[in-house]
């Protein structure tokens, strides 16, 4: 298989930082940064961080399209959104693909009053003041109209605030004023197919427009709604959209973006890696999702941190691509091996190395780790040998946790997924 070089730009936002978490485990890619040189955190994560100019200075198209052509990139993601439509504008000009929506899409979802045009009577969205002279009852909501997190955003209560409020900003956006709960609705959608997945989480604590603390909520009707919409701005790859109960309870459309978000690793542990899926689905790969439906809380501070119900005495773990990733010890697994031995659980290898398998592990000082070593020589699948009702296996093939999952109805990851039953300081391994 054919390993994909991805470039993300810019690499130190929180976007950038969770395509990053995603791809980082993923046989199938080698993950590049890219952004100015500046402090921000992508030159600490990123193993291969590069410095490019902005956007808006001079010369940062030549100097992008150069550092593609010498890293070999197959795939810019892009990680801000003006990035995003200013990337797809210049396509044409780029050694590579970028993997969002389509120039349009993009320009219509960079645009609130655009995005809330082209949705009417689809789904509920707020009433907008065409000037502060409409506005005779308050409060009301005023937000740029190009904006993102929560920049330049704010409640007003009075006419005067109210005008300051649309001095303070550009191209101001008046709002009705939604008081109830803010959820994010995470996405995913193929050009052919349609909408494949929508699950929504709670923004429950936010700093600085971000939600830092999310829990997994369900919505009915929000997959409909997402259906919609996707259908309707030609959505493609991952997206998510932004919705907020008003006076009524009734959920109210805020912004759609057709990029990664930085907390969509709460439903990238349950089983879903958007940014993975996003390279699948811009080569017309067939595409197949097996999610864990638990509740999950994700919080944010400096660090993913989960909180889930999995309970398992056993941990199964496959050898090639998972525990050994591109000829080296794939650290996230061995944390959580090291972790099952440090609590009581039993670790198992379970593996159709064409090798011997003990000399693998000899060579990569692994001899003697696990309790037990399952050797398949004969194709038989894997759920075969495990019996355990409380099991868990830990494997990069979608088809052997697809197998496990359906016969032996037990919790499944790949290596992005690990994450989640990762403790403390292990959690943040790379």
């Amino acid at each position: 298989m054919k390993r994909r070089n991805v470039l993300v730009f810019p690499a130190g936002t929180e976007i950038g930082l969770e395509i990053y978490n995603a791809l980082r485990g993923c046989k199938e890619t080698r993950v590049f940064g890219a952004g100015q040189a500046v402090s921000n955190p992508a030159q600490l994560v990123f193993g291969d961080y590069h410095t490019l100019p902005s956007i808006h200075e001079a010369g940062w198209l030549p100097a992008l399209v150069a550092l593609c052509e010498q890293l070999a990139i197959d795939y810019i993601y892009p990680a801000y959104d003006d990035v995003i439509v200013a990337l797809q504008e210049t396509a044409q000009a780029l050694p590579c693909a970028v993997i969002a929506a389509s120039a349009e899409t993009c320009r219509i979802t960079r645009s609130k009053a655009r995005t809330y045009q082209a949705l009417e009577g689809l789904v509920r969205t707020p009433q907008v003041f065409t000037n502060p002279e409409q506005v005779t009852q308050y409060p009301v909501f005023v937000k740029p109209d190009r904006g993102q997190g929560s920049r330049g955003a704010t409640r007003v209560d009075t006419p005067a605030a109210l005008a300051a409020a649309c001095a303070a900003v550009d191209e101001p956006l008046i709002c009705e004023y939604l008081p109830g709960e803010e959820f994010t609705v995470d996405c995913f959608s193929d050009r052919e197919q349609g909408l494949l997945f929508a699950a929504a989480r709670r923004r429950v604590r936010m700093r600085n427009g971000i939600a830092v603390n999310s829990v997994s909520e369900h919505l009915p009707g929000i997959e409909a709604m997402a259906a919609r919409m996707g259908a309707q701005l030609h959505m493609r790859g991952p997206w998510f959209f932004q919705v907020k109960r008003d006076q009524q309870g009734e959920l109210t459309l805020l912004e759609v973006a057709p990029r990664i978000a930085g907390s969509m690793a709460l439903n990238r542990v349950r089983g879903v890696n958007f940014p993975l899926l996003g390279l699948y689905e811009h080569e017309r790969l067939p595409l197949g999702l097996l999610t864990y439906d638990g509740p999950v809380e994700i919080d944010r501070a400096l660090a993913n941190r989960y909180r889930h119900g999995i309970r398992y005495s056993v941990a199964y773990i496959d050898l090639d691509d998972t525990l050994i990733l591109h000829a080296q010890v794939n650290l996230m697994v061995l944390a959580l091996v090291f972790q099952c031995i440090n609590q009581g659980i039993s670790v198992k290898l379970i593996t159709r190395h064409r090798f011997d398998v003990q000399a693998t592990l000899a060579q990569y000082r692994l001899g003697g780790v696990f309790d037990e070593v399952i050797h398949i020589v004969d194709g038989q699948p894997k759920s075969a040998f495990i019996t355990e009702p409380d099991a868990i296996l830990v494997d990069d093939s979608f088809a052997e946790r697809r197998d496990v999952a359906h016969h032996c109805n037990i919790p499944t990851f790949d290596c992005s997924m690990i994450e989640l039953l990762l403790e403390g300081p292990a959690a943040g391994v790379r």
